[in-house]
């Protein structure tokens, strides 16, 4: 009863726009596929694609990316001033392609 008066109010709050309501991915959940365990075992490999698809990424950015999902999102959200889920778009459209 307790659980069903919470999200009766969460969604009453939602629908007059004062609260907002996420479901956090697990860390381990973001990088676990293995395309992306690809590209961070072979960076040096990877990151020239990476500096061609996003090429306001310097060769720092690329140094303090590291293989790391979440390192290369920042950078590429920073660089390009777009939200992270077009980043996290892009980023896995990019992990398809050169994961084949």
């Amino acid at each position: 009863m307790k659980r069903q008066l919470l999200i009766l109010t969460a969604i009453g709050l939602m629908a007059i726009g004062t609260v907002r309501l996420t479901v956090p991915t697990p860390a381990a959940a973001q990088i676990t596929a293995p395309g992306w365990e690809r590209i961070e075992g072979n960076w040096n490999e990877f990151a020239g694609k990476a500096r061609e698809q996003w090429g306001k990424l310097t060769d720092d950015d690329i140094t303090v990316i590291k293989g790391q999902r979440q390192q290369l999102l920042g950078k590429i959200q920073i660089r390009y001033g777009i939200a992270k889920e077009e980043a996290e778009r892009q980023v896995a459209d990019w992990e398809n392609r050169v994961t084949r």
